[in-house]
């Protein structure tokens, strides 16, 4: 059977295609090139078969949601509820890292109510169930490629797989001399089964094999930055580069294969090495989307790192990153909640926005908003802002809502003021 990408260079798949177009507001031919090439990606497995979401070169910025169970709080019933906001105040795209609880059940309901894109990283459970036993070195690789399979038969559309670890790469991260050595838990795994069995990355060295489990079950490999900096000093080090190097190949043998793949990384970088980050990823992996984790961009706020991240994000989105991963308040101290992730999804749609702006779209949603401000139409004003809730919040401190101004200004308002004595001249509006 034709995988999306093999469909899309023969011309097929008319449809989808067409969808894709009119939200984007591009050609259909712009969507079916970028498909065929692998400068976009339309993750979709037929099992979830969600809302078509394309991601990549020439479109609109996506954002991803990261929910799931810990040991220590594994409630269902949360992580709908976080659900349920994520999707209300935009995500694009929603990825299930439970580690605690029954994660099967979970995994499988949250695919159930999720119509975006979902994706998820299958060697967390499989090192999981492997460190129950006894410990996660001992995982085997019909362990690891069991657990993927398994997550592909439930219908994710997208895996992180963490494929550029090698052998070779862990060399260079012993000589990197690193602050925080390995901060991704699926990179861990990988890294701790290299060295304690002194053999290569079964991902890597049966990456054919994975391939080929993609194509059957037409999911989109999300080529995971195991070796992605955990602080600024790490930042752009000889461990993070060899293996986005290892990654761009990767990506060749995908599209080779007719699999669609994307690169993610780079986790903790200084704001002035990220467009650098960016243009390396899209050299070294011939344009593949970028999945970018924050950028996190400083390490010192805790609590905070909601604002970080979108600084990072939107940074990166002006160099031409193509999806956000968010972060919440809670990055680093603990499970998110429910307002954690508001949070968290409102910052990373405000990133998202700010780089679609810097590359020339979405304008119209800011001019609106500029023309009903002139107009002191708050109606308006409520529908095109992000998080409307928040807004009429705010206005309603110390306003009526027959007021036309608000509780800063009143009847001092530069906009009123203004108005007023240019209509009186005749020139309003010029």
């Amino acid at each position: 059977m034709s995988t999306i990408m093999e469909q899309a260079r023969r011309g097929g798949n008319p449809e989808l295609v067409r969808k894709l177009a009119e939200k984007e507001g591009v050609r259909e031919e712009f969507i079916r090139n970028g498909i065929a090439s692998g400068r976009i990606v339309v993750p979709c497995n037929p099992v979830h078969n969600p809302e078509p979401c394309a991601i990549g070169e020439g479109l609109s910025v996506k954002i991803n949601v990261n929910l799931g169970t810990s040991r220590d709080i594994a409630d269902l019933n949360g992580e709908l509820e976080k659900l349920k906001v994520s999707l209300k105040y935009g995500a694009d795209s929603v990825m299930d890292l439970s580690t605690g609880g029954d994660i099967d059940a979970i995994r499988t309901r949250l695919l159930k109510e999720c119509p975006v894109i979902m994706g998820s990283v299958p060697i967390y459970q499989t090192g999981l169930t492997a460190a129950r036993n006894n410990a996660v070195v001992d995982m085997s690789e019909d362990d690891i490629f069991n657990g993927i399979e398994k997550h592909a038969k439930d219908g994710m559309d997208f895996m992180t797989v963490h494929c550029g670890i090698t052998k070779e790469s862990v060399k260079w991260l012993k000589k990197a001399d690193r602050l925080m050595d390995v901060v991704s838990r699926g990179g861990s795994f990988l890294t701790a089964w290299i060295l304690h069995n002194d053999e290569e990355n079964p991902l890597y060295r049966n990456y054919d094999y994975l391939l080929e489990m993609a194509r059957k079950y037409e999911f989109t490999l999300s080529l995971g930055d195991g070796f992605r900096p955990g602080c600024i000093a790490d930042a752009t080090d000889q461990a993070q580069i060899s293996e986005l190097m290892t990654l761009g190949h990767l990506v060749k043998r995908a599209r080779e294969a007719g699999v669609q793949s994307m690169v993610e990384g780079p986790g903790h970088v200084p704001l002035e090495q990220v467009p650098m980050n960016v243009s390396l990823e899209k050299r070294l992996c011939h344009g593949a989307p970028f999945y970018v984790l924050g950028p996190i961009v400083t390490d010192i706020a805790p609590g905070y790192d909601h604002i970080v991240g979108a600084i990072g994000g939107a940074v990166s989105a002006q160099a031409g990153a193509d999806f956000l991963c968010y972060l919440t308040p809670a990055e680093h101290l603990s499970l998110p909640d429910t307002e954690d992730v508001r949070e968290g999804v409102i910052a990373s749609k405000i990133a998202a926005h700010i780089g679609d702006l810097a590359r020339g779209r979405n304008r119209e949603m800011d001019d609106t908003m500029a023309r009903a401000r002139k107009k002191l139409d708050w109606d308006t004003m409520f529908e095109v802002c992000i998080d409307p809730d928040k807004a009429k919040k705010y206005r309603a401190r110390g306003c009526t809502e027959h007021e036309d101004g608000c509780s800063m200004c009143g009847d001092v308002c530069a906009v009123k003021i203004v108005s007023k004595y240019l209509t009186k001249d005749g020139n309003e509006g010029k």
